[in-house]
């Protein structure tokens, strides 16, 4: 299965009422996506393309969590295992299981990184207002990935710091 999403069409579809131009004025959108049992959210902004789960070509010695890399158009791009990543349990590549790509800025460079997560979810709407600091704590995800939580309706939602994770191999 390789389902592939443009990403882009989803971030820039318009409201014929004109309230998402409103909206972005004033919040950010985000890619929610599910590990283990918990809710995480990247912003939209560097979601670069969703697609299925296939296996990546092996790296010698590299950390258990760095699954390999894949030629995505000529780019060698790494793909992470956000479970194995951040300790949520063992990984499980089912048919919902697919590969987000995110690019940004790291410095002075571009940087392009795949990670493997159980399934996307939805796009969030998300007031500056409403992003909450996360409380210092043991958590499964150094403080340093995360850029703060959103309470929703049925849950919270853990907001990654896009640059941090660009350089998760690093770290």
């Amino acid at each position: 299965m390789n389902a592939q999403v443009d990403i882009g069409a989803i971030a820039t579809q318009d409201d014929a009422s004109g309230e998402d131009k409103d909206f972005l004025a004033k919040g950010e959108q985000y890619l929610t996506f599910i590990l283990g049992n918990e809710s995480y959210a990247l912003n939209i902004l560097a979601v670069k393309e969703i697609s299925g789960w296939e296996s990546a070509t092996l790296i010698p010695n590299s950390p258990d969590y760095v699954k390999g890399v894949i030629n995505l158009r000529g780019a060698i791009v790494p793909i992470i295992d956000l479970r194995i990543r951040f300790q949520v349990g063992e990984s499980k590549y089912l048919p919902t299981t697919v590969a987000i790509i995110i690019s940004g800025n790291t410095g002075n460079s571009e940087r392009t990184v795949g990670f493997i997560v159980d399934a996307v979810s939805d796009v969030l709407d998300v007031l500056d207002t409403d992003m909450q600091t996360a409380p210092e704590s043991s958590g499964t995800v150094a403080e340093h990935y995360i850029s703060g939580l959103v309470n929703t309706e049925h849950h919270v939602v853990t907001v990654l710091d896009i640059e941090h994770l660009l350089l998760m191999e690093n770290h």
